[in-house]
Parts: C-alpha cells; structure tokens; sequence
C-alpha cells in the first residue's frame, strides 16, 4: 500500500526523474568498470569524473578534493576517524570535539575512538534551541586537540549551526573541522570556501537522489587515513569499485537542487511556517523544538508533554500520513531522543516528539489533512 501523504523528507527523498534519466544508461549500456583501460572502463570514468567536476563546481572545489563514499555516513566515518588517526601521527594530538547532539555517525565514531583507540573526547551540549556557539567551542579547544565536528543543520530538530563562525575559531587555532552536511545540503549553501571547513558530508538521497551514495570534500592538503583499504580508488583514500550510475545521481541530483534552491527554500518556508503556527495553536501542550528561525525550511519539529511519539507516529500512518519521532535511524527506539534531552527537555517532553518535512511535491492540501487528524491522534496518543 502506497502511503497517500508523505511528510519525511529529512528521512529521505524522492528520486527525482531527471536524475534517474541520468543513472539509467550506465545500467545497461555504459555499464563498464571505471578503473578498466578498455573502451567500457573509459566511458565510465569519464563519466565519475565528470560526476567529480559538477561536485566540485557546487561546493566551489577543486574535483580533486571530492572523494565518493558509500553514503554520508561512511563519508562522516572516514573524515573523522581518517583525520583523528592522522593527526594523531603527525603530532600527537589526541583530543576530539564534537556536539552532543551530531548524528550517530559521528557520536558513535567519536565515541569509538575514545574508547578503543585512547581519544580524549568532549561533547559540547546546545543551547535550548539547539545551537553549539562559536564561543563554547573556542573554550573547549586544548593544545591536543586534533578535530572539530559539529553538524550544519540537525537532522530531528533542524536547528542550524554557525559553522562558518565555528570553522573561523579552529583555523584561528590551527585545528582541523568537519560538518556532517548531510540533512543541510538540500536547503543551505554548500560552497566550502564561504564556511571554511576542511572536511564535508554529503548523502544524496537526502537531496533527491539515490540512496547508496555519498560523498566526502576533503580540502586540499587536510590529512586523511583510509578506512576502506583494498585498490587505489578514490586516490587511494576508499578502496572499492566506483558505483558509476549512483556517482553520476549524486552529481546530478546537486546540480539541480543548487539551482533550484531558492525557489523551493521560498514555498518550503511558508509551508514551515504554517505549520508551526497551526500546530502549536491547535494541539495543547505543544512546543516547538529547536531554533524558531535558523531552522532549515522545510523542516518543522515538536514535542507533545505526556505522548507516546511511536504510537502518535502510527495512529498518522494508519490516517495515510507517513512523519517521524527525530531521526529516521531511530524510529521506534522508546527511548527519549538524546538530542531533545541535550535541549534540556525532560522525558515528559522528549518522549513525544514529532518531525514533519516538507517536500517539493508537498502541498497546502497535505498539510490541511495533517492538520485535521493531529489533534486528535495526540489526545489519543497520551502515555497511560
């Protein structure tokens, strides 16, 4: 059964058609190996480096500092514990920062690395509304310290980060700073010299492209260990053979949302906003988590005092409304959120979260059934 109004678009997205009109030739016909000398094996890498250049050209990159992963989370994984490891043999810095609140693939490498490979690790908790300042980074910094991550927008409560004012603290300091892009790449700027990271994480599927695939700008000069080892692929930073229709989705599927950004930014925000207004205004005791208007556009998130998000979530599903409780890698875990609880919010609260995300094919009328059903399916969703 096909769900009749999708409003998970931070969970995933659509593949757009163009993109996929894209992919489907290096399926069947260009179907060569990148890395073979022959005729097939030089169509298809020619066609993962230009994929590399139309990266490059929307982060405003050399192609060179693009490196295709496997999806966002393996591009976070080699950033972090490929830069921690080889910073570590360059200098013997053994100290990492990151947010309380970052997706698990970065809190579960960092935390890999302190507990198994001898990191020292902070984790910087947010403010009330889900911003880590400049400033409380800056104090966190210590001689030792190798790497910096914090995320450009939060994928459960869209709140954005000042990166740019953070990555200006660590430059200044002579440290080393990932983002995990991920969830902000559809929506927020990307071009690398305007925030000044040394690493970024990009997924495609989040930008309506093909699950599967990901990739990593990794600056020119920024140290990095493999974590994939086998062939020279990739510069011999991820070994494996190059997934050539997903890279050339990937590529595709970034140039159009670039290019249409603002225009979709603009019909996102007004549906944002009212669907802020109408929820905390017909559903008691109701908040809204993160930051009010450093939010991404489409993304509108909610916590109910006393609900049970998992059931709230399929009382929707069964009204054919598919939303999530935060992070889509969590549904259904009954525990509260640790990004809400990092908020300050109490299990009260946290347990009854909601995320609805807009989506290009999202219209007023989707949001007028949400919209009619809420109140209900929460009154009738309270914790026993």
């Amino acid at each position: 059964m096909t769900t009749a109004i999708y409003l998970d678009h931070a969970a995933t997205t659509p593949v757009d058609g163009r993109v996929l009109a894209a992919m489907l030739p290096y399926f069947s016909d260009d179907y060569g190996n990148p890395s073979s000398s022959h005729t097939f094996g030089r169509r298809a890498e020619k066609a993962v480096e230009q994929a590399r250049r139309d990266v490059a050209a929307c982060l405003n990159c050399t192609p060179a500092e693009i490196i295709f992963t496997g999806c966002g989370s393996e591009a976070d994984n080699l950033a972090l514990r490929g830069a921690a490891l080889a910073v570590r043999e360059q200098r013997g810095a053994g100290h990492l920062v990151v947010s309380a609140i970052e997706h698990e693939a970065v809190l579960a490498t960092a935390r890999q690395l302190r507990d198994h490979f001898g990191f020292a690790l902070t984790e910087l908790v947010p403010d009330s509304e889900g911003r880590i300042l400049a400033e409380a980074v800056a104090r966190a910094l210590r001689p030792d310290t190798a790497l910096v991550s914090v995320m450009y927008a939060n994928n459960e409560i869209g709140t954005i980060e000042p990166v740019a004012e953070i990555a200006q603290v660590c430059r200044e300091r002579g440290v080393l700073f990932h983002t995990d892009a991920v969830q902000a790449a559809s929506q927020l700027d990307v071009d690398v010299n305007k925030l000044g990271v040394d690493y970024l994480a990009l997924g495609a599927h989040k930008f309506y492209g093909p699950k599967g695939v990901g990739a990593l700008y990794l600056r020119a000069g920024a140290p990095v260990l493999p974590i994939l080892t086998g062939g020279g692929h990739e510069r011999g930073l991820r070994a494996g053979t190059s997934n050539v229709p997903y890279i050339v989705g990937l590529a595709e599927a970034l140039k159009i949302t670039v290019a249409e950004r603002e225009a979709h930014n603009n019909r996102f925000r007004a549906l944002r906003d009212r669907l802020v207004e109408s929820v905390l205004r017909l559903v008691p005791e109701s908040q809204l988590s993160g930051h009010r208007a450093g939010r991404l556009p489409n993304h509108a998130s909610f916590v109910f005092r006393g609900v049970d998000g998992n059931e709230l979530l399929m009382r929707l599903d069964l009204l054919g409304i598919a939303a999530s409780s935060g992070s889509a890698c969590k549904t259904g875990d009954p525990k509260p959120s640790s990004v809400l609880l990092a908020l300050g919010l109490s299990p009260e609260w946290a347990l009854g979260s909601l995320r609805v995300t807009v989506g290009r094919q999202t219209t007023d009328a989707h949001l007028d059934r949400l919209l009619e059903v809420l109140p209900e399916a929460v009154a009738n969703s309270k914790a026993a």
